[in-house]
């Protein structure tokens, strides 16, 4: 990976880093927080949202005094491949550039670049771990807010040994069941619901729960609550297969970063606390 800008922050640093992704096919851009001192740390990954990119959660969520505190690296990553150039890719704001939905498509012509499940899950990891002062493959936690939200619940079920904790703001908990995940799973894996299902986690979470209490914050003025996020679905499912589960619903909050900044330090504690 290469820097390509460094700024201090809460005594600690924060990269800008770019690589050639293989699962991406090009170019991706990610930010990293490292707190202050020698390391090694602790790493929380954190997923962002429809139409983000790597900057939005790093200038917007005011993360990083609290995570200078706990001594917690924090990675953002961008949502999607950029500039692949396929038809339809810049048309919608909630498919394609933007909106990776981090998944593997297996649907052309997205399956060449539009693999962000192997992204997060596979490759920044590794490239991470070499690059950053890390604490390595055992001491790593993912979280992620809408779309994030739904890509850190799905692959920290999906993968328990390789994240110690889970925890999601305003997630899309049902993808299957909403419009958003229609579009998405759709376009990228086609019309086959048991590919949906893997990536769907009120799906994953009847078939094995995670260790950890998962934590779940989500405002009750959320415009898309009722007919994109569903956490209802997801909290009953929870209840159904042993689950722990905190799921916090928070009056009048919203879906926008206000919301996000509110809550983020309650979330870094949570991970903290997991991670040791």
């Amino acid at each position: 990976m290469q820097t390509t800008k460094t700024q201090r922050c809460f005594g600690g640093d924060l990269h800008v880093l770019t690589h050639e992704s293989p699962a991406c096919g090009g170019p991706m851009e990610l930010t990293a927080f490292v707190p202050p001192g020698d390391g090694p740390f602790p790493v929380v990954y954190y997923l962002s949202g429809l139409t983000c990119t790597a900057h939005n959660f790093t200038q917007k969520a005011g993360a990083y005094r609290v995570a200078a505190e706990l001594g917690l690296i924090v990675v953002a990553p961008d949502t999607s491949p950029r500039g692949a150039g396929y038809p339809g890719e810049d048309d919608d704001w909630d498919f394609g550039t933007g909106a990776g939905f981090y998944v593997d498509a297996t649907r052309e012509p997205w399956s060449a670049r539009y693999r962000m499940a192997t992204y997060v899950t596979e490759e920044l990891p590794a490239l991470v771990d070499a690059a950053l002062p890390t604490r390595g493959p055992r001491a790593r936690a993912i979280m992620g807010h809408s779309m994030g939200g739904h890509g850190a619940l799905v692959h920290g079920l999906r993968s328990p040994d390789a994240w110690r904790s889970i925890s999601a703001l305003s997630p899309i908990c049902a993808p299957s069941q909403v419009p958003w995940g229609h579009k998405a799973f759709g376009g990228y894996l086609g019309d086959d619901r048991q590919a949906w299902a893997e990536y769907d986690a009120t799906e994953l979470v009847r078939r094995a729960p995670h260790p950890a209490k998962i934590l779940i914050d989500q405002g009750t003025a959320d415009s898309f609550l009722v007919e994109q996020l569903r956490p209802e679905l997801f909290a009953a499912a929870c209840e159904q297969s042993g689950q722990a589960l905190e799921l916090r619903m928070q009056e009048g909050y919203d879906h926008s970063y206000f919301f996000i900044a509110t809550f983020i330090e309650d979330h870094l504690r949570h991970h903290a606390a997991h991670l040791g």
